[in-house]
């Protein structure tokens, strides 16, 4: 469907002057094209000094080309990536050729590089190198004016690009180096060849600094810009013809651009390939594929031989900053993450890969303290919320790059990367790229990447959350199956308790960067010593102060308990949504708290009926029911209602 756009009408008082703008720029292009020889361009471009002049112009602009992306691209980087001193000043430096006038650049090259100049005469006695009136002298005037376009159109891409992306590239066994030819190019290549572009046209019509620093000697230093100012003095009309030529070309790179020098980083496949919109059914999972080693510790058994590594490493981290914690687990252990959004969840798992200065992780795996070594030497395994699949690369060679980057041979790396694939239920969809992926399939795959990165840690953030409910408890199971077996530790960030319960050995209750509880599922649930997660679990959760008779609740009122605490402790009251009664008029009989109130929400939970109640004298409080139960009491919103629940329903945790 076409997308509707509504006209807006300009303001004649902004209207005119952006015509007039644009005639003025306009007016001059006109100009040339009116007064170009039509007749005689042939033989005006054809003449021996203008052919002479072009080539020259060719090679003196492809040498600065290139000169610009040996020392453009690495200071491009620097700026995006690196904090440092004096950044500014180094921008503004990058900057500074583009609003210096040329004839002034020529005369600071003369004063850097010239004979008489600072290096000028060092790089003559001791290499022979003269710069000014020679070639070499055009090369660096070019080099000098051009590459800042270069630089601004590739830290521009930089800046735009998801750290992420190289995040991870780097906790798969990417040297920063092999991440930055096998990720980061690729990824800004639609910045780097707009900024190339435009830095040879820039080149290839470079003058001013041109003349004043190299000279005008024909066929050594006189490019096609010198050319046309000679021949503006004797023949008009041919430097007019070169004219066009030079506008002609500057004009098709610009077209052929499109604005793209901007350098924002373009995922090409999803130009082409359009996204599905609903997650596939997995495909059916070989037997022998499914049985075959565990995740990160058992690869296929044709790989086998490439994997020399013990087979178990306990976790302990020290983690000191935002997060204060001490992490401990035997091999085999799966804790989950859990806490509110700004707990430090995520923070905790990138102090463990060594990516962030927020937090700091004293980390040993096994027998081997891993503190001081890069992200990419510690074996530690992301999958971040996003995902972060490489959009240049198709699934395939997404699950392999970890095990590539580790040395494995591209067919045993690709051969291990398929069955990975095959265990997740994605096979099928090895020869796609990620733009071509539903959520769900990208999110499978990232999960599949880590795995066969034979991590000794592995770390999950989130990694089922863009997975349906059938393809989330299929990719559960199968994450349970190998986590079985796998011989280091995984930690696993979610906000599901399912995940938490059917997934995880522990249960790790983070607040303020704290470890607020730590134990198994099921103390977590009986017990939670966190009001967010009695809620994440279902309950209601009350805190308060406890006093000789119950519990003084934080919001108001009070909770009358059968168990009660030693007088001004500070504990946690859960109760169960089923232990809540509902009526429409005051219950009698046993129950100690009784409560008025009114309906706000019915929303369905399953076969039940979950219904959230208001009161002027407790906390809010849900209540779950049948469906036949609320029927019979005629609930709707704004119903009002009477709320009871027995002491005996009540536990209090002591915080």
């Amino acid at each position: 469907m076409s997308r509707l756009r509504t006209r807006t009408r300009p303001p004649v008082a902004l209207a005119l002057p952006a015509l007039l703008a644009v005639a003025f720029l306009l007016m001059p292009l006109i100009g040339v094209l009116v007064r170009t020889p039509w007749g005689d361009l042939g033989e005006h471009l054809g003449s021996p000094g203008v052919v002479e002049a072009l080539k020259l112009s060719l090679v003196v602009s492809l040498w600065a080309l290139g000169l610009s992306l040996v020392l453009g691209v690495p200071l491009a980087w620097l700026l995006a990536r690196v904090r440092f001193k004096g950044k500014a000043l180094v921008r503004s430096l990058v900057l500074l050729p583009m609003v210096l006038p040329p004839t002034v650049g020529g005369v600071a090259l003369l004063l850097g590089f010239g004979r008489r100049g600072l290096l000028g005469p060092w790089l003559e006695d001791s290499f022979g190198i003269t710069l000014p009136f020679h070639t070499s002298g055009a090369v660096v005037a070019a080099t000098f004016v051009a590459m800042p376009f270069l630089v601004i159109s590739l830290e521009g891409a930089l800046g735009g690009l998801k750290q992420s992306y190289e995040e991870t590239a780097a906790s798969l066994g990417a040297s920063p180096v092999r991440v930055f030819f096998t990720v980061t190019l690729p990824m800004v290549a639609p910045g780097l060849v707009a900024g190339a572009a435009l830095t040879w046209a820039r080149a290839l019509g470079e003058f001013g600094a041109t003349i004043t620093f190299a000279g005008n000697l024909p066929g050594t230093t006189q490019t096609l810009p010198l050319q046309v100012y000679l021949l503006l003095q004797d023949r008009p009309e041919a430097a007019t013809s070169v004219s066009l030529l030079l506008l002609a070309i500057a004009m098709a790179v610009l077209i052929a651009l499109r604005g793209r020098w901007t350098g924002t980083p373009v995922d090409r496949g999803a130009v082409t390939a359009p996204q599905p919109a609903t997650e596939e059914a997995p495909s059916p999972v070989p037997g022998p594929v499914e049985d075959s080693g565990a995740a990160g510790a058992g690869p296929p058994p044709e790989s086998a031989a490439h994997d020399a590594e013990p087979e178990h490493w306990p976790l302990h981290a020290t983690v000191t900053g935002f997060n204060r914690l001490t992490l401990e687990a035997e091999p085999g252990t799966t804790i989950a993450v859990v806490g509110e959004n700004g707990a430090g969840k995520t923070t905790l798992l990138r102090a463990l890969l060594g990516l962030t200065p927020r937090a700091h992780a004293d980390l040993r795996l096994g027998d081997a303290d891993v503190t001081a070594l890069p992200p990419h030497k510690r074996q530690v395994a992301w999958v971040p919320q996003e995902g972060a699949l490489f959009p240049h690369l198709s699934a395939l060679a997404n699950t392999a790059y970890g095990l590539r980057a580790r040395g494995v041979p591209r067919a045993d790396a690709r051969r291990e990367a398929r069955a990975w694939l095959e265990r997740l239920g994605v096979g099928h969809l090895a020869h796609r790229k990620p733009s071509q992926l539903s959520g769900g399939q990208a999110q499978r795959v990232a999960l599949a990447r880590a795995l066969a990165a034979r991590p000794r840690l592995l770390l999950l953030d989130e990694p089922l959350a863009a997975l349906d409910q059938t393809t989330r408890a299929h990719v559960r199971h199968t994450l349970r199956t190998h986590l079985a077996g796998f011989g280091g530790v995984c930690l696993i960030v979610t906000h599901d308790p399912v995940e938490a319960v059917s997934l995880a050995d522990r249960v790790l209750v983070l607040a303020d960067g704290r470890a607020l509880q730590d134990a198994p599922p099921a103390e977590v649930s009986r017990h939670p010593r966190s009001p967010w997660v009695a809620r994440m679990l279902g309950r209601n959760a009350w805190p308060g102060i406890a006093s000789a008779d119950g519990l003084a609740l934080a919001a108001g009122g009070r909770l009358v308990v059968a168990e009660a605490l030693p007088e001004g402790a500070e504990a946690l009251a859960i109760i169960a949504p089923e232990a809540v009664s509902v009526h429409r008029d005051r219950p009698g009989g046993s129950p100690r708290n009784v409560w008025p109130g009114t309906v706000r929400e019915i929303t369905a939970v399953g076969s039940r009926l979950r219904v959230l109640i208001a009161s002027p004298e407790a906390p809010d409080l849900v209540a779950e029911i049948t469906p036949d139960a609320a029927a019979e009491l005629g609930l709707a919103d704004g119903s009002a209602v009477w709320t009871s629940v027995k002491a005996t329903e009540v536990t209090l945790v002591r915080l």
